[in-house]
């Protein structure tokens, strides 16, 4: 085995030679192994990448700063062209596909899903580079960037690949090849300690390199033929996850694209869900509005998890539920979010070392926002308990005192200010939504007490819905101009009030709804939703945002429910457009139509679901 090595760089960041331009946003495809994810663009390249958790420090991070953030790129040689992306049917498998006028290559890129073991630091991302037809030469370039780009390593190459060392963490390179095919063609340790190659491949043959992440130890060949035992494997676990899902409406598509991408975001050690797989893309390119969404939140968690229970998923409930009564049973209210293993300390930090997406800083790792009080949170919570009681599976024994001991905190703190469901920094206020989902987690607790005898203060309960419900018709609607309010006296509207039907709080035909419908109106911008006017209520941020995806499907749904089944599948048609190539939503889309925020987000898919489900029923039901 020949080894060759070069000394780190004196510096603390190495410059990449030529780094990949910002891709768009939406320009990217996601891979996951259910404990971490990783964002591939069109152009072949791995720009997002942190090991061994979504929450980890990144080991790639190029779409957060070109120069500075560490990338791994396949891509034909002398290629600028992007390609052309597609998922294996039904699966996470996703493929680049590269035309040239010599001949037609792929890249398949994957992570095989880690569902039966503990959390763990080895992480794999297979590579599959193949031609297909005609001949193609392609370049690799690997150069990690780890702790987010602080940290320097030490990188060395051998017949069977690359080691890059970071103080006890690495990252291996093993190249994937066919007996007797050479070792990587070219390759070598650049000045920044990062790897170029060159894979030479007609038409047939397989080359490729597994990445892999943990504890450095020496490369090694991979057969082709283990790599796609690799594959194959791969694309039968998410076909046998997928065939549970029970729906067979009018946008299977859109719906089974969605639930891949909840799964995918989902920590299958632990059962928690994490908002969406990155940090730090803005919600409004060179502004400010630029956060860490790579926790669980306990509402977008709860909201994903009855989304999937209505797909005919159970098994997700039952783990979220589990690590959801550990973190109730800590004592205290329930926070904002956690990490995936359940800790509290989402310290919020500035990166500024890293120039951010197109210039668009602060970069900010951890999240302060976990320290709010958002009282809708219980709500959502005790929504889900609901949706897994009438799906069948029943709130464990522990479970439901957990559930008891929240709501005592709730019968003595609902009536006060919060942050809210949008994680205002302007101070507390009085908002409606989370009295709303406050009636929601009394009344979800009295009917699931009930149904299943479990033992509670129901009496107690329902005196504190009743008081709720009064108090909102009484503050939270304005009678002068038919709205429900954003908080309570202010005249400001707010999209998170288009579920007030949706949770049942008012019926979705009723006269007084129809009119708080259509005072909606200013927020809607050609079928697509603001969260709220930023002038009219300021957040105390600077700079305005785009429209909210999640908001423009409980759009739909909520027109759905209210006998507008025509406006609203045009607006869930217009609204499908927006997404990406694979079908992949951020959390935002700008007057451009260009997708903006974390991505892609488990709020939007999760709301997609819902919206596909109720105008389906609402479709079907009109024949």
């Amino acid at each position: 085995m020949r080894v060759k090595t070069r000394p780190a760089p004196q510096r603390t960041v190495g410059r990449m030679t030529t780094p990949p331009p910002y891709p768009p946003i939406a320009d990217h495809g996601l891979i996951g192994d259910l404990q971490t994810a990783a964002l591939v663009s069109s152009d072949g390249t791995v720009d997002w990448f942190c090991s061994p958790r979504f929450d980890s420090p990144s080991v790639f991070a190029s779409l957060l700063d070109r120069q500075r953030g560490g990338f791994c790129r396949i891509r034909p040689a002398g290629h600028t062209e992007p390609g052309r992306q597609l998922y294996f049917p039904d699966s996470a498998v996703l493929i680049t596909r590269f035309m040239t006028g010599e001949g037609t290559g792929e890249v398949v890129d994957f992570m095989p899903p880690l569902p039966d073991e503990a959390a763990t630091e080895r992480h794999r991302i297979v590579r599959i580079v193949r031609c297909v037809r005609g001949r193609m030469t392609f370049e690799l370039d690997v150069a990690p960037r780890f702790d987010y780009g602080r940290r320097t390593h030490r990188a060395l190459i051998t017949d069977d690949g690359a080691v890059f060392e970071c103080g006890g963490f690495g990252l291996a390179v093993h190249a994937v090849r066919e007996p007797g095919d050479p070792r990587l063609v070219s390759g070598h340790v650049t000045g920044a300690q990062d790897l170029h190659a060159t894979l030479s491949l007609v038409e047939g043959q397989t080359r490729g390199v597994v990445l892999e992440t943990g504890v450095p130890g020496p490369p090694r060949a991979v057969p082709a033929a283990r790599a796609r035992e690799l594959f194959e494997a791969t694309v039968r676990f998410w076909h046998g996850w997928l065939a549970q899902s029970t729906y067979r409406g009018r946008w299977r598509e859109a719906v089974d694209r969605s639930a891949i991408t909840l799964k995918l975001l989902t920590h299958e050690p632990s059962g928690a869900l994490v908002a969406a797989p990155t940090a730090g893309l803005p919600e409004q390119l060179g502004g400010e509005r630029n956060w860490d969404y790579r926790y669980t939140w306990v509402r977008d968690a709860s909201f994903a998890v009855s989304s999937l229970l209505r797909l005919g998923f159970t098994s997700e409930a039952v783990a979220f539920g589990r690590w959801l009564t550990d973190r109730c049973e800590e004592g205290g209210p329930l926070r904002v979010m956690y990490a995936v293993d359940g800790s509290a300390d989402l310290t919020e930090e500035v990166l500024d070392h890293l120039e951010g997406y197109r210039g668009s800083s602060p970069v900010r790792a951890g999240n302060g926002a976990a320290g709010q009080l958002q009282l809708d949170i219980h709500g959502e919570f005790l929504d889900s308990v609901h949706a897994a009681h009438l799906a069948g599976v029943r709130i464990s024994h522990r479970g439901w005192y957990a559930v008891v001991e929240q709501l005592e905190w709730l019968m003595q703190n609902w009536d006060q200010p919060e942050e809210g469901i949008w994680e205002t920094r302007s101070g507390r206020a009085d908002f409606t939504y989370g009295r709303v989902m406050s009636w929601v987690a009394f009344d979800r607790a009295i009917r699931v007490a009930t149904a299943e005898g479990r033992p509670g203060p129901v009496e107690r309960w329902r005196s504190a819905r009743d008081r709720i419900y009064g108090q909102v018709w009484e503050r939270g609607w304005d009678r002068k101009t038919g709205a429900f309010v954003q908080r309570y006296g202010s005249s400001a509207l707010d999209a998170s009030l288009l579920r007030l039907p949706q949770v049942g709080f008012v019926s979705p035909r009723d006269p007084v709804w129809l009119d708080a419908l259509d005072a909606m109106e200013p927020l809607v911008r050609d079928s697509l939703v603001l969260r709220y006017d930023t002038e009219a209520a300021p957040d105390g941020l600077r700079g305005s945002e785009g429209t909210f995806s999640l908001c423009t499907f409980n759009h739909v749904t909520a027109l759905a429910l209210s006998g507008r089944a025509a406006e609203a599948r045009l607006v869930f048609e217009k609204m499908l457009t927006y997404g990406n190539h694979l079908g992949l939503f951020a959390e935002e889309i700008a007057l451009t139509g260009e997708q903006l925020g974390n991505f892609p987000q488990a709020f939007t898919h999760l709301a997609l679901v819902d919206a596909a489900l109720t105008l389906d029923a609402e479709l079907t039901r009109r024949g």
